[in-house]
């Protein structure tokens, strides 16, 4: 690395960082994403990928492989008393036209990882490892980082520093930023085990009481096991091969479940932490630096994933000439989302104690929205279907030329899409760099197949959606002078750069560089 300016630092190249640096890369941002670790993390640790997540994987180009890498989550095998009992990890059923991904995956967290590097690598760009943020000052106009690296001290000056530097994060404590909350009573060990003597077709689960549990669950996509059991707080845990094939014996009276190697183990303490607050200056904090959870429910690494997908269209848009503003929207759309799924995941460590590690729908994510956020334009004469600020659903329609698509596919980008149900020929808005515009009705680019659309968004004809980068509604009318507004308040795009098409002529169809967006 040389020294240079770039538009944007991310200190932590972990699931946070490594999934805004894919969303500012494939936005033309300029970026530095540094580690302080010699090698990327090589444990299974956050191994859940929850529905919402999925989606947004999808919108970054790497679904299938993600996907690929493990798959869904294996019945619960509760030895008892009786025999073994197998039950379902969750009550969610397969997809729907609205939410094609409704099953959790279980992928290791290295390979989930390993996942973002290589979709980082196609869009031209890699983390830089053993790169230590050790200070950073800002003013007004950007930040200066001190950077340790192989080659000695680099100072590289940059418009924002995103720390995505984990529950431990320097920039979190640097700022001075309070990270209240408690420890929650629990100290366990996760460990990646190669096991011999156990099948590979259910989560294996013993004992029910905090002193005796013992999991252990299948790591689709490598021969492992994930371990993971609580422990005493006064014992040291021998984490060697012998020592946790004694911990198995002692806890399932099994003889025959030998581990054989451990590649990866950890013991720590379970924290529900939130950060005082998200941004100071031009300084932002995301993922674990932002929040710690306990790993009950697997909500840790999904929204830290999504705290990233938010601010990264944030950061470009401004970037690229929408006001300042706008980046005050990360924290207060974020960070109550923090709030909630860390009493979750409390709520589910409660259950786990007692044995119950069933899954419902409130993991999945999907039902998460920024109802209350200044992006959001609730209409108060809307009271059905989807709402501002609700995710926008998916759906099947059928392109103009016959050829099937959904919903999905036409967000995918970096963009926002406006579509128009029913509306007549004409009334579209100009297509601008920045906005994707589609119609349903006489002479539309799009037919609604199945009225999925029109039932899935609750609409009638003549009305608009309008939805965000990130896949948020951010505003449902009928009325376009009110998406010309929108637009021109949150990201400085006129209402003159979405001019009626039946009002276009060859003379006034001008935009203005500097009134668009990414």
């Amino acid at each position: 690395m040389t020294d240079t300016d770039v538009e944007v630092i991310i200190s932590g190249a972990g699931a946070a960082g490594e999934t805004l640096a894919i969303d500012l890369a494939r936005r033309g941002v300029s970026f530095l994403l540094i580690d302080k670790a010699a090698r990327p993390f090589a444990g299974s640790r956050g191994k859940g990928i929850q529905p919402r997540t999925q989606e947004v994987f999808e919108d970054l180009g790497m679904i299938d492989k993600i996907v690929a890498s493990g798959g869904e989550y294996p019945p619960q095998r509760l030895y008892t008393a009786d025999g073994p009992i197998d039950r379902a990890m969750t009550d969610m059923t397969g997809p729907t036209p609205y939410e094609p991904y409704r099953m959790a995956l279980l992928v290791p967290q290295f390979l989930t990882e390993r996942r973002l590097r290589e979709r980082l690598a196609e869009l031209g760009h890699a983390p830089h490892y053993d790169h230590e943020l050790v200070g950073f000052d800002q003013d007004d106009d950007g930040v200066n980082a001190r950077i340790l690296t192989p080659a000695g001290m680099r100072t590289v000056r940059a418009r924002y520093l995103v720390g995505a530097d984990g529950g431990s994060s320097f920039v979190r404590k640097a700022l001075g930023v309070a990270f209240d909350g408690a420890t929650l009573g629990v100290r366990a060990l996760v460990a990646d085990v190669v096991v011999e003597g156990l099948s590979f077709d259910a989560w294996h689960r013993w004992g029910r009481g905090a002193d005796d549990q013992l999991m252990l669950c299948p790591l689709y996509g490598t021969e492992m096991f994930q371990l993971q059991a609580p422990i005493p707080f006064d014992v040291d845990v021998d984490l060697s091969a012998h020592g946790l094939t004694e911990l198995v014996r002692e806890r399932t009276g099994r003889d025959d479940v030998v581990i054989r190697s451990v590649p990866w183990a950890s013991a720590y303490e379970m924290n529900a932490r939130l950060a005082g607050t998200y941004q100071a200056g031009r300084v932002f904090l995301t993922g674990d630096a932002a929040h710690v959870h306990p790993p009950t429910g697997g909500q840790g690494l999904n929204t830290s994933v999504q705290d990233a997908y938010n601010l990264g269209w944030k950061l470009a848009a401004v970037l690229d000439g929408a006001p300042e503003r706008l980046l005050a929207s990360y924290e207060k759309e974020r960070r109550p989302v923090a709030e909630a799924v860390l009493g979750l995941s409390t709520r589910l460590l409660d259950a786990a104690k007692q044995g119950d590690i069933n899954r419902k729908r409130d993991v999945s994510q999907l039902d998460l929205g920024y109802p209350g956020s200044p992006l959001t334009l609730t209409d108060p004469l809307r009271s059905a279907g989807v709402l501002a600020g609700h995710r926008a659903p998916d759906a099947p329609v059928t392109g103009a030329g016959g050829l099937p698509t959904r919903l999905f596919s036409l967000f995918r980008g970096t963009h926002w899409t406006l579509i128009g149900y029913d509306v007549p020929a004409g009334d579209a808005p100009a297509a601008r760099r920045g906005v994707h515009v589609h119609t349903i009705g006489e002479r539309g680019d799009i037919a609604d197949t199945g009225h999925h659309v029109r039932d899935g968004y609750g609409l009638v004809s003549g009305e608009w959606v309008l939805v965000r980068p990130d896949g948020y509604v951010a505003a449902v009318t009928a009325d376009l002078d009110v998406v010309d507004a929108y637009l021109e308040t949150h990201l400085n795009v006129t209402a003159a750069a979405l001019p009626r098409q039946d009002a276009v002529s060859a003379g006034n169809d001008v935009v203005s560089a500097g009134n668009t967006t990414s």
